[in-house]
């Protein structure tokens, strides 16, 4: 559901109005840093989840894409709660975005297009379905694989990267399943199309370390700490296909995504074939904080009107 107000270059406009021009170089060549963030309904208002590393991200991944912009950190946060007020929502997802807008056409488009800074906001329910964060859901392991190193800024949660992520979970739609998960350059497993992805096995929780081409997930730092607080070890190691259908249990993190089970892989039952128990416990400490039930001893949240 879109919002009645869109921030664009320090002003309000309607979601109708906040066009861009057909030569906006972000369209051509994918010259954007965006970020995905949630604001979550609580007994004290709408709170947002780990606004400040958000900001963080977005601010770094435009100073490595070369993308100039006049905003500090300390500006889009204000920003972001101001256009969540602005819209009245309880809960909502968010999308600030940077990128470069019209002007000459040509790879390198520093000094020769405007760049644009935007905020939307809008009602977005379970990424992956409502009934995943218990059933889980089926996925595939794509034949496309993630950027290597030394191709794509991995890190920078870029628009031209998507491209990549487009094909994986494409594929995976097209061959029947919700998602799919990209291995790295080496073979080993990377990320979904827009989730980090954490592997338990016997107790011990396993997930791909930067090596691997993933987006060094915010939820997924979350859910380190919320585990390892709950007892668990959580290990940053390469991990082989075979091991996730080896696994008890596997979920995905993501801002979208949140904490979502996976069922099964290339048609194999992973566990139960439904949200294991340890999932089930991290969930549960995830959404209890998100949702203002229980103390946020993080800090991870910001409430929009105080």
């Amino acid at each position: 559901m879109p919002a009645e107000w869109i921030w664009r270059n320090g002003e309000f406009v309607k979601w109708e109005d906040a066009t861009v021009h057909v030569s906006a170089h972000a369209l051509h060549y994918g010259s954007s840093v965006f970020e995905g963030i949630r604001a979550y309904e609580t007994p004290k208002g709408p709170a947002v989840f780990r606004l400040e590393p958000h900001m963080k991200r977005i601010i770094e991944g435009a100073r490595i894409m070369r993308i100039e912009h006049p905003y500090t950190q300390q500006d889009l946060s204000a920003a972001v709660l101001e256009t969540i007020r602005c819209n009245k929502h309880q809960s909502c997802y968010i999308r600030p975005i940077i990128f470069r807008g019209e002007g000459q056409l040509g790879v390198d488009g520093r000094g020769r297009t405007k760049t644009e800074v935007m905020i939307l906001t809008m009602e977005w329910g379970r990424y992956l379905g409502e009934e995943a964060i218990e059933l889980g859901v089926d996925v595939q392991i794509s034949t496309w694989r993630r950027m290597a190193p030394d191709t794509h800024p991995a890190l920078v949660k870029a628009g031209g990267n998507y491209v990549n992520s487009q094909m994986v979970v494409m594929e995976a739609k097209d061959n029947g399943f919700i998602e799919g998960i990209a291995l790295d350059v080496n073979g080993y497993v990377s990320e979904g199309s827009g989730e980090n992805i954490f592997v338990i096995k016997d107790g011990r929780i396993v997930t791909p370390g930067n090596w691997s081409s993933i987006l060094m997930g915010i939820t997924r730092d979350s859910v380190v700490t919320l585990a390892r607080d709950l007892g668990y070890q959580v290990h940053f190691e390469s991990i082989s296909r075979e091991m996730l259908y080896m696994a008890d249990e596997i979920f995905f993190t993501g801002t979208a995504a949140e904490v979502s089970p996976v069922r099964s892989i290339d048609r194999i039952q992973i566990g139960e074939g439904r949200r294991g128990p340890i999932t089930k416990q991290i969930q549960e400490e995830f959404f209890a904080i998100t949702s203002g039930q229980k103390e946020d001893k993080y800090g991870w949240l910001t409430y929009v009107n105080s």
